[in-house]
């Protein structure tokens, strides 16, 4: 990858702080904004609520779901309520790995490895091929630094947000985002994608509104790689919304009429644009990318990670929390999982264990959820009334 994070220069890094303290951002005059432990558990929760709204919608094209479920507006997996998918379950292991890791960028590879290859083993529905293949290749004693696969996925961007929440020095963040995309994605437009995602969430985090143009020059000035293919269509993002185009006016640019892939180069702009365009509301930016329809529940994930840290859990809907019956990966532990998170951050001196989940429970869990999934993709068969 031309990308280099451990020679990045120092007038890269120079020119990265100059844009953060640019008067391109209004920052918030009239009331603080959250505090650090509150961003972390708006984007893991965050994460978890969008990612269980858009999952009924996985895989259709925006005309069938419109037909078939209807707006976005409420759960609709199981009787009114709504599960995760590996989106979730991908960043909470992030959170994991980073409070067992301690500062420790090799250590939290490692971990996040280990991680990944048992929940593969817990049979997950949904799971991205490229994920697969790696944690087939991990199972098969491949290194987490060789075990990633050529692909231009989305799994590296669907658990990137909550690396922009945590670190605040950008080096720390470069670094510990390379390690975990190499794992399952080693496509340099994978890790583009993710660094896209984590600098949202860290000008979100840290100013009360964010102009795209800021975001654009802090993407570039990060990203140092004369391939990028992702910097134009970031470009094509912030003119877009300059020009007040809605996110399915904006996808409908990108050639996704009906629905949005699993390629990173068209769900990353997507996610931005929603996120843009509605960076302190939590629902109109949710149901916005769940409406562009096909990869829906990663792309709701992404959004919802990035918005969910800018405004945090209390601004997250209270009916949408509350109808969320996931199990053993609780709302509530998921909170617990951000304090911990939060707390280790505080002291790096103490050893941390971060808090674990019955590999059986998650078994049970994930019979119960493909069943499930079966029963969607049977309904799809149906007609559509």
């Amino acid at each position: 990858m031309a990308t280099s994070i451990s020679t990045t220069g120092v007038r890269f890094h120079q020119q990265r702080i100059r844009i953060e303290q640019s008067q391109g951002i209004q920052r918030l005059t009239n009331r603080p904004l959250l505090t650090f432990e509150e961003r972390l558990a708006g984007c893991l929760v965050g994460t978890a609520v969008a990612d269980s709204l858009g999952l009924p919608y996985e895989g259709l094209s925006r005309s069938r779901a419109a037909k078939i479920l209807g707006p976005a507006n409420r759960h609709r997996f199981v009787f009114g309520r709504g599960m995760v998918s590996d989106d979730t379950e991908h960043i909470c292991m992030v959170a994991q790995a980073l409070i067992f890791a301690n500062g420790d960028v090799a250590k939290f590879q490692t971990n996040f490895a280990k991680r990944l290859k048992y929940w593969f083993a817990t049979l997950p529905a949904g799971v991205g091929l490229a994920t697969a293949k790696s944690c087939l290749k991990l199972w098969l004693f491949c290194s987490p630094t060789t075990s990633g696969i050529f692909s231009a996925g989305n799994g590296p961007a669907m658990r990137a947000a909550i690396f922009g929440a945590y670190f605040k020095d950008i080096q720390q963040l470069q670094n510990f985002l390379k390690a975990a995309t190499v794992v399952t994605h080693t496509d340099p437009k994978a890790y583009h994608g993710a660094i896209a995602v984590a600098l949202a969430t860290r000008l979100g985090c840290q100013h009360f509104h964010v102009d795209g143009k800021l975001f654009l020059d802090l993407y570039s000035a990060t990203v140092i790689d004369a391939d990028d293919e992702l910097l134009p269509k970031l470009q094509q993002v912030i003119d877009s919304v300059q020009r007040g185009d809605t996110v399915l006016e904006f996808a409908a640019q990108l050639g996704c009429h009906q629905n949005a892939s699993g390629y990173v180069l068209q769900t990353v702009p997507m996610a931005i644009h929603a996120w843009l365009s509605h960076q302190r509301d939590y629902r109109s930016a949710v149901t916005s990318i769940i409406a562009c329809g096909g990869d829906a529940d990663t792309t709701a994930a992404i959004v919802g990670g990035i918005v969910g840290a800018t405004v945090g859990e209390n601004q997250i809907p209270v009916q949408w929390r509350d109808h969320v019956i996931e199990w053993p990966r609780t709302l509530s532990w998921i909170s617990r999982l951000s304090q911990q998170l939060a707390t280790a951050s505080e002291d790096q001196q103490a050893k941390k264990k971060p808090p674990r989940l019955s590999v059986c429970a998650v078994f049970i869990r994930n019979v119960i959820f493909l069943l499930i999934v079966l029963g969607h993709g049977f309904r799809r068969l149906l007609p559509l009334y």
